[in-house]
C-alpha cells in the first residue's frame, strides 16, 4: 500500500513538473580558478558597463515552476585593444543583496544563507582571462574568466556573441551553470525540489566615448 501511493505521488510529480530551463542551453565548462591580470591593456579603450547600458538576468527553477531573476546593482569595465575582442578584457561586480525576482518571498530568501548569504558575501565578480573565437557555433566568441560567488572563485567558459562598433561594444549570452558549483546547495522542499541548472542571461552593452 506504502509503495503505491509512493507511486502514485510520483506520477502526480511528473504530471505538473515543470520543464527544466538549463536543459536546452549551453553548459559553461568549469575548472580551477585561473591566474589574473590586475593591470589595464596597454593602450586600452576603457568601456563602462552599468545597469543603465546592460542587463544581468537569470532563470532559476523548481520541480514545479521556474523563475526569473536578475541583479540591479553592478558595474565593470570593458578593457578594448584594438578593436579586438580577443585583445581585450570585462570586468563586472554585482552587489548580491540588489537581487529581484519575479516572488518577493522569493527574493528576501535568496538573500539569505539558504542562498546568496548578502550579508556574508555582498559581492559577486567576473574577470575575464581569455577571449577566444568561437568555432563550435552558438556564438562568435568562448569567454573565459574567473566568477567569484558566494565564497568560491571558479573559472568557468561559455559562447557569446560579441559586436564592436563605433558606437559601443555588445555582448550578448545565454548558458547554464551549476548552483552546487558555488555550494548553493539548499534543496528546496521534499516535494518541490530546486534545479541544479541555473540559465544565465547577459546582454552588456557599453557606449563608447566619441
Amino acid at each position: 500500500m506504502r509503495f503505491l501511493t509512493l507511486l502514485v505521488l510520483f506520477a502526480a510529480l511528473l504530471m505538473f513538473a515543470c520543464a527544466n530551463p538549463a536543459a536546452n542551453k549551453p553548459k559553461a565548462s568549469v575548472s580551477n580558478a585561473a591566474p589574473e591580470n590586475s593591470s589595464k591593456p596597454a593602450g586600452g579603450e576603457m568601456l563602462n558597463i552599468s545597469p543603465d547600458n546592460s542587463k544581468i538576468d537569470f532563470i532559476a527553477a523548481k520541480v514545479t515552476r521556474s523563475h526569473n531573476g536578475s541583479f540591479k546593482r553592478f558595474t565593470g569595465t570593458i578593457g578594448l585593444v584594438n578593436n579586438s575582442a580577443e585583445n581585450s578584457r570585462v570586468s563586472i561586480d554585482i552587489e548580491t543583496n540588489s537581487v529581484v525576482t519575479d516572488e518577493p518571498d522569493l527574493t528576501k530568501h535568496l538573500q539569505t544563507p539558504d542562498f546568496f548569504d548578502v550579508a556574508k558575501f555582498p559581492k559577486a565578480t567576473f574577470i575575464s582571462t581569455k577571449i577566444e573565437p568561437n568555432t563550435s557555433g552558438g556564438g562568435t566568441h568562448t569567454i573565459t574568466g574567473n566568477f567569484d560567488l558566494h565564497g568560491v572563485k571558479k573559472s568557468i567558459s561559455f559562447p557569446a556573441t560579441i559586436q564592436i562598433t563605433p558606437d559601443s561594444v555588445s555582448v550578448t549570452s545565454e548558458f547554464a551553470i551549476n548552483r552546487k558549483d558555488w555550494s548553493l546547495l539548499y534543496p528546496g522542499k521534499a516535494d518541490d525540489l530546486i534545479r541544479d541548472g541555473v540559465v544565465i542571461k547577459l546582454n552588456v552593452n557599453a557606449p563608447r566615448k566619441k
